[in-house]
């Protein structure tokens, strides 16, 4: 069963657009928002993945603040056959096992990929796919400064600037994008300078629920474990609303999910996400 996203663009519940947020950007015109550390994360991974969309990940390098708003993300739990923690411990995997808030590593597809541990030995989040504001490049020279050295990091083959409304779609690219790489942040807590999570003050309209992208067969790729912020499904890895509306080449990229709007209830509160996603959330992993 399909809903249709809200119109409400990418803001908080009352309405603020993106120049808003950047009108409350700090000297260095990172939005302004409140530091997430350890105790963000010491909680059960799909109530993380959730809470993660809209939160600001930047990383300052080489002396120039980069970041992107995060509007993909998947769970992972030890227990279910998708995750690297189901194959036992290892060197490389040491960081699934550590502390809520350890920041995961690993390299996928040629290219790094950034995940922070959660409640329980194993358990995780991949922050999968980022928004950065596009539209307000021309007149704003922090913007322009920002997409330039991102477009730099993470060009398209053959050199040439990446489209900015595809720069950080999808989780190798949002690692070149933001210069994250696994030797320097496997195995570091989250908030360790000079990378920082911010609480912007966001909060999604409606949260698509749907499976994850890339699990082999036999290896539980039908648990909904993915979530994308409706309003900016467009800059995720596949846009799961376009399958659902009937796109062709989205369905075929899509096949096999199952996908679900959750709306998600404004208010200055935190979201009760076990009570917005079922059973299968707040109590770890179900088959």
């Amino acid at each position: 069963m399909r809903n249709e996203p809200s119109a409400r663009g990418p803001s908080d519940p009352a309405g603020r657009g993106a120049s808003a947020l950047r009108n409350e950007a700090d000297g260095t015109g990172v939005p302004r928002g409140q530091p997430l550390g350890a105790d963000f994360f010491d909680r059960d991974a799909q109530v993380v993945a959730c809470d993660l969309l809209g939160k600001v990940l930047c990383h300052t390098l080489d002396g120039a603040p980069l970041w992107a708003a995060i509007v993909e993300t998947e769970a992972y739990y030890r227990e279910e056959r998708a995750s690297h923690a189901s194959l036992g411990y290892t060197e490389k995997r040491r960081a699934l096992f550590m502390a809520p808030g350890t920041i995961y590593m690993y390299y996928a597809r040629g290219g790094d990929s950034f995940n922070v541990s959660c409640a329980g030995a194993g358990n995780a989040v991949l922050v999968k796919a980022g928004w950065v504001p596009a539209g307000e490049a021309d007149a704003d020279a922090d913007v322009a400064a920002l997409l330039a050295r991102m477009q730099q990091l993470a060009p398209l083959p053959g050199g040439r600037p990446r489209p900015v409304a595809r720069l950080c779609s999808g989780q190798t690219l949002l690692c070149r994008a933001l210069g994250l790489r696994v030797p320097d942040w496997d195995g570091v807590p989250i908030g360790t300078a000079p990378l920082r999570l911010l609480d912007v003050g966001y909060r999604p309209a409606q949260v698509v629920r749907t499976t994850r992208l890339g699990i082999p067969p036999g290896r539980d790729g039908h648990l909904p474990y993915r979530f994308v912020d409706a309003a900016r499904a467009a800059q995720a890895t596949h846009n799961p609303l376009r399958a659902a509306r009937g796109d062709g080449r989205a369905r075929r990229q899509s096949r096999g999910l199952t996908t679900r709007v959750i709306p998600v209830p404004a208010g200055s509160g935190p979201p009760d996400w076990p009570a917005l996603l079922g059973t299968q959330a707040g109590g770890g992993h179900r088959r």
